[in-house]
C-alpha cells in the first residue's frame, strides 16, 4: 500500500485563487486544499452541473468554504475572453492561479473551436489566453501563477513542432501531447522572465504531478474515447501498490509551487520518488526541453500570433 504523503499549507485567509480543471482529479484536490487553508476559490468549469457538484463536495469537506464557479471552455478563445472579463470586471485581485486543466490523447486528431489541435489548443493556448485575460488582477494581487506540465515533457526528443504546431500533417497524438506540455512549461518560464523585466509582480512557477490514476486517460465520450485505456488501468494498479502516485499526492507539487515558502520565481516542483512518478513533492531540475529561453521567447511570440493577443510590452 502507498504511504501517506502530505505537506502543510500556510494560512491563505484573504487570498483569492483560480484553479482550472478543478471539477475532478488533481484539480479538485488542489481546490479543496486551498479552500481548507482559507483561500476563496473561483472554479472555472466547462460543465456547470459537474462544477457545482465538485464545489458542493468541497463545501461538505471544508465547512464555510467560499467558492464560486464560472463557465470556461479552454478550447474556445471566446469563452476564455468572457470568463477573464467577468473576473477582471469584478475588480478583485487574484493571488493564486493554477493552470491545471488538460486533455490527453484523443483517439484521432481533433481541433478546438478556433481550429487548433485540441491538446495544444487546450493545454497551452487556452491557458496562455486565460493568463493574458487575467493579467490586470494577477498583477494587482502580486500573484503566484503555476503552470502544470507533465512527465511526458522531460524527453530529450521533445520539442515544439515549430513549422506545424497544430499537426495538420503527420499527426502523432503522443508527440502532440508532449508538445502541449513542453509549451506549458516554456510559457511559465517566459511569463516569469517578462514579469521580472516588466515589474509585473507575478511569480511564475512550474509543477508536474508525476503519474497517478486521474481521468486523463479514462473513458471520455466528449473526447471520442468510449472506454478506459489500458494505460489508465495499469496506472490504477501501480498506484494501489505504491509504484505510482495517488491523486492526493499528485496534487502536492502544484500546491507547493502555489503556496510554499520555497516557491521562488522560476522554480519547478514534482514528485521526488524514483523516476519522479510518485513520492513526496520537492524542487526538480528543469528537464532539457524546458531549459531554452530562446525557445520560451519564440513560443510566446508564436502563441501571441496564434491567439491574436498581446501582453504589455516590457
Amino acid at each position: 500500500m502507498p504511504r501517506t504523503i502530505d505537506i502543510t499549507l500556510p494560512d491563505l485567509t484573504g487570498k483569492l485563487a483560480v484553479v482550472t480543471g478543478a471539477s475532478d482529479g488533481i484539480g479538485a484536490v488542489i481546490a479543496r486544499r486551498l479552500a481548507g487553508a482559507g483561500a476563496e476559490l473561483i472554479m472555472p468549469v466547462r460543465n456547470p452541473a459537474k462544477g457545482e457538484r465538485a464545489a458542493g463536495a468541497i463545501r461538505e469537506q471544508v465547512p464555510g468554504a467560499r467558492i464560486t464557479t464560472g463557465p470556461l471552455d479552454l478550447a474556445s478563445l471566446t469563452s476564455v475572453a468572457a470568463f477573464g472579463k467577468q473576473v477582471v470586471d469584478d475588480g478583485r485581485p487574484v493571488h493564486i492561479l493554477v493552470n491545471n486543466a488538460g486533455v490527453m490523447n484523443p483517439p484521432s486528431r481533433r481541433t478546438t473551436e478556433d481550429g487548433f489541435e485540441v491538446q495544444f489548443g487546450t493545454n497551452h493556448l487556452g491557458h496562455f489566453a486565460l493568463t493574458q485575460a487575467l493579467l490586470p488582477v494577477l498583477r494587482e494581487g502580486t500573484a503566484r501563477v503555476v503552470n502544470q506540465t507533465s512527465i511526458s515533457a522531460r524527453s530529450g526528443r521533445g520539442t515544439i513542432n515549430w513549422d506545424d504546431p497544430n499537426w495538420e500533417s503527420g499527426y502523432d497524438v503522443n508527440r502532440a501531447y508532449t508538445q502541449s506540455k513542453i509549451a506549458t512549461g516554456l510559457f511559465g518560464r517566459e511569463l516569469d522572465a517578462r514579469s521580472l523585466a516588466g515589474g509585473w509582480g507575478i511569480t511564475s512557477t512550474l509543477s508536474h504531478p508525476g503519474v497517478s490514476p486521474t481521468n486523463l486517460l479514462a473513458a471520455q465520450p466528449g473526447m471520442g474515447r468510449q472506454s478506459d485505456t489500458l494505460g489508465v488501468r495499469a496506472i490504477r494498479v501501480m498506484s494501489r501498490i505504491g509504484l505510482a502516485g495517488t491523486v492526493e499526492s499528485a496534487a502536492l507539487p502544484a500546491l507547493m509551487a502555489a503556496t510554499g515558502p520555497e516557491s521562488q520565481r522560476g522554480r519547478f516542483f514534482g514528485p521526488t520518488g524514483p523516476g519522479s512518478v510518485g513520492g513526496a513533492p520537492g524542487e526538480q531540475k528543469l528537464w532539457p526541453p524546458l531549459t531554452s529561453m530562446d525557445d520560451a521567447r519564440r513560443l510566446w511570440e508564436l502563441s501571441e500570433e496564434l491567439v491574436g493577443l498581446r501582453y504589455p510590452a516590457v
